[in-house]
């Protein structure tokens, strides 16, 4: 198939390879999907595939679209002596979903949907710039950047014990190292913990809507369809974006004085072992700690809604933790390289991009109005695309086009009377994130199946939402 002049050769179910001087660029996507990517897709994946110290292929997810200087759906990886790019990996550090299940069944809920989705956006202010009902120190801060969720749940109180357990690396990534953070960057961090934020970042009640594997659903408590459960989609807030943007004008400045080349100057590297490559390491560290204790925070206000809106104790609903994963993200990892026979160990980046390790939970939101789904990942993910797949929708409209086409408050009178209630900081936001400037999530989830990157456990529906 051609696109925007780009020939790429279909080699797979949902598998397109484009081949560039230096190396192959894998799209796993249906070739409707690739269609619907815009043509920087193309030019910044072949940036990508065109800059110093990568080893195998880049990876392009079929829910991407471009971003800053790399497709949001991108994948690679640079060995330890290779580079590292703050553009591929993102201004929203540690963006990532996390999933609750109840025992409670749509119509246990309804009588009191609206007044929790009113408590909801009461405990977990949204918008940009909000600042959140927990207050810490920069000490606290400090400890829960290096530290992570266990630092929060035992020093704070902040948590179940267990939730640890069901969190990407335990919810907290090593070596993060708090000097290397400025006090910018910590001055935005003290006051957002427990934040949503804006765009498309939300806290959704769904319910179960279909169950693809029984046996694997039960494992996560997922036993029926109308079963109530909790997602949330959010990340490091100003204190992750703060941490990339001083790295970012750091690099540039890095990569001119040591005459380094890059494709586009969004795609600034630096060596992984330079001193400003390994410090901007730290700091990204720091801010994906940030983020899984954000979610950790929300979580606690999630269980505090439930228990004022419904009374009793969190623990009556249920309310565990099915898992928290990240996909704005870079990290070591060992890899087995395409055509070879060797493991290597790899800093993998990932931006809107999943971790689908075998057995692991894969979480994947679509809009406010499509609904969202849970997976699992597989060995093929390993062999195909350094253990990620895709994770959400994926944009095929601009925010502005989206307010354009419609009206925010005549939407969410039409989602009300869908059954869907929302709370959102203005109407304009709320038009931005219409479903109908989304892909199809349902049809970006069937091209990760085909390719075998993950499998389907569960779809689920949205029936009310909190957004900034």
């Amino acid at each position: 198939m051609e696109v925007f002049g780009f020939k790429l050769i279909k080699q797979g179910q949902a598998e397109y390879v484009l081949t560039t001087k230096t190396r192959k660029i894998y799209f796993f996507a249906t070739e409707n999907l690739i269609r619907q990517m815009d043509q920087a897709v193309f030019h910044q994946a072949i940036n990508l595939a065109e800059s110093q110290g990568l080893v195998g292929p880049v990876c392009i997810m079929p829910d991407a679209h471009s971003g800053y200087g790399a497709p949001i759906g991108s994948v690679f990886a640079t060995d330890e002596d290779g580079f590292v790019f703050p553009g591929a990996i993102g201004f929203d550090i540690n963006c990532g979903m996390r999933l609750l299940v109840t025992n409670l069944m749509v119509d246990d809920l309804a009588p009191y949907l609206e007044k929790l989705v009113n408590k909801l956006y009461e405990m977990v202010p949204v918008g940009v710039g909000k600042k959140g009902l927990l207050k810490i120190n920069k000490q606290e801060l400090k400890s829960l950047a290096e530290l992570g969720v266990s630092y929060m749940i035992n020093n704070l109180g902040l948590g179940w014990s267990k939730d640890v357990e069901s969190i990407e690396e335990r919810g907290s990534i090593k070596p993060a190292d708090f000097s290397c953070v400025s006090d910018r960057a910590i001055q935005r961090g003290l006051t957002q913990l427990a934040t949503l934020g804006s765009g498309n970042h939300y806290l959704e009640i769904q319910k179960v809507e279909e169950i693809f594997d029984k046996k694997l659903a039960l494992q996560y408590s997922i036993f029926d369809r109308g079963q109530i459960v909790i997602m949330l989609h959010c990340g490091s807030r100003g204190f992750g974006h703060q941490i990339c943007s001083d790295y970012l004008v750091e690099f540039e400045k890095q990569a001119r004085k040591h005459k380094i080349k890059f494709t586009d100057r969004q795609l600034a590297g630096l060596p992984l072992n330079s001193e400003t490559g390994q410090n901007y390491i730290k700091a990204m560290f720091c801010a994906a700690n940030f983020a899984f204790v954000n979610r950790q925070a929300i979580t606690y206000q999630i269980r505090r809604s439930f228990e004022s809106v419904l009374g009793g104790k969190a623990e009556d609903y249920d309310l565990r933790l099915v898992y928290d994963v990240a996909h704005n993200i870079g990290k070591f990892e060992d890899h087995k390289l395409p055509l070879s026979n060797t493991v290597k160990k790899v800093f993998v980046h990932r931006k809107g991009a999943t971790r689908s390790f075998p057995n692991q939970p894969v979480i994947i939101g679509g809009s406010m109005e499509s609904g969202s789904y849970l997976l699992i990942g597989t060995s093929d993910a390993l062999l195909k695309s350094f253990g990620s797949t895709a994770h959400g929708a994926g944009r095929k409209m601009s925010r502005t086009q989206a307010k354009k086409q419609i009206d925010g408050r005549n939407l969410w009178q039409t989602l009300k009377q869908r059954g869907i209630y929302i709370k959102s900081a203005s109407y304009s936001g709320l038009a931005e994130e219409a479903g109908f400037a989304y892909k199809d999530v349902s049809e970006v989830v069937s091209a990760i199946n085909q390719a075998n990157l993950s499998k389907p456990i569960a779809y689920f529906k949205p029936i009310g939402n909190i957004k900034g």
